[in-house]
């Protein structure tokens, strides 16, 4: 079933929520012991075992953070690869990087936004290299240690459970919380009439999947598009697609449900890998000189190696799913050359989230973009159910909140 609204069995309260609002001192750059808040948070484990909700406590914000009260966040593949301890800042550390909620308190610096204002987070990014001036902030100089270091810039950890410091500061944010600290760069201010259960997925999901598609490749009106996977990147690329006017929209996804999903969001046809014997083959049937553009989300050897056969001359393939450590690029290079492919690597679908994500926003508002056709909601106690339900194909995109 696409749609899956788990009813609560037991009453859950995020512990300690903030209710002031005021703004931070230059003095409380000065981080104390004293000078912090305590929340409730999801902690991937060391055992590599499920989420354990948990007390830990949150720095003030220094003069260049902010404090957010988490209203909604999003369940990413990428938490899920990230809490098996595929990045280096090791265990056990707080995941979470699709939050929206309420600002409570900003540091000395701050400009964007003030106490009360509702918004979206999103990656983090310096905007002061070259790639942030040129409006390409996903592939700023510093991504790495902005977005997946574990802590401030300067080493400094913000969550503690008594004397021990815990991983935090993903993508700018660790948002599987009640609250979290985040930035400037990663605020998007929201307006009321969006819900926090919609722009929470906007920060990063749906932003690589449509971006993929109107940013990145950028994929003109009338071509063909080869979708592989129909999760929420995948299907917000099908999204993308239809407000580009994409002429042919194929969605590749093993699971019947999540096919009839794509048609009713804008495939024009939906392929079962797992009834085909030559994928290539399937989808030249399709399109018999080829797709244009390909954007994959599974990461899978295998598929990408068939949709460089199921390139047209000059096609591009996108990609967005993590591969295996070591995985090689797909595609002969003799064929690559003489049939002109491209292949590129993407990254939150190349988009400045100042700009493109306003503009998911208003496309939502406008009944263009039905994100909450993707949604499953859970409260924050459940996400190691939602983890099962997604990884199953129960649910599509869980959102995570406290209420």
């Amino acid at each position: 079933m696409t749609h899956f609204d788990p009813q609560p069995d037991t009453d859950f309260t995020a512990g300690n929520m903030l209710e002031d609002i005021e703004v931070c001192t230059s003095d409380e750059s000065i981080q104390e012991p004293s000078m912090t808040t305590s929340i409730s948070a999801a902690i991937a484990s060391p055992e590599g075992g499920p989420f354990i909700i948990d007390q830990v406590e949150l720095d003030a914000p220094r003069d260049d953070e902010i404090l957010v009260e988490i209203k909604a966040v999003g369940l990413c593949h990428t938490d899920v690869v990230a809490q098996a301890g595929a990045f280096d800042f090791g265990l056990p550390v707080v995941l979470g990087h699709e939050g929206a909620g309420i600002v409570r308190r900003v540091g000395a610096n701050i400009t964007r936004v003030v106490p009360g204002d509702r918004v979206a987070l999103s990656f983090r990014s310096c905007g002061a290299c070259s790639k942030c001036d040129d409006a390409h902030p996903a592939y700023c100089h510093t991504m790495p240690a902005l977005n997946y270091g574990g802590m401030r810039t300067d080493g400094s950890r913000t969550i503690h459970k008594g004397p021990d410091d815990i991983a935090g500061n993903f993508f700018g944010q660790s948002s599987f919380a009640s609250h979290a600290l985040t930035y400037e760069r990663n605020i998007v201010k929201i307006p009321d009439d969006v819900p926090f259960e919609i722009a929470a997925p906007l920060g990063c999901g749906v932003q690589t999947g449509a971006g993929s598609i109107l940013n990145a490749m950028d994929c003109e009106a009338g071509s063909a598009l080869l979708v592989t996977g129909g999760g929420t990147v995948g299907l917000s690329a099908v999204m993308g697609a239809k407000l580009r006017t994409c002429a042919t929209i194929i969605v590749v996804e093993p699971i019947a449900a999540r096919r009839d999903m794509a048609v009713e969001l804008g495939a024009t046809h939906t392929i079962d890998p797992m009834a085909q014997d030559n994928l290539a083959a399937a989808i030249r049937e399709i399109s018999t000189v080829g797709v244009d553009y390909a954007l994959d989300t599974t990461g899978r050897a295998d598929v990408l190696e068939a949709i460089m056969q199921g390139l047209a001359p000059q096609g591009t393939l996108g990609l967005v799913g993590i591969a295996a450590p070591g995985s090689k690029l797909p595609g002969e290079v003799n064929q690559v050359i003489s049939l002109g492919h491209k292949v590129m690597g993407i990254i939150e679908g190349d988009s400045e989230p100042s700009a493109f994500i306003p503009e998911l926003m208003e496309h939502f508002l406008a009944g263009d973009l039905p994100v909450d056709r993707l949604l499953s909601r859970y409260r924050l106690d459940q996400i190691n159910e939602a983890v099962a339900d997604q990884h199953s194909g129960k649910c599509i995109k869980p959102i995570l909140s406290f209420e």
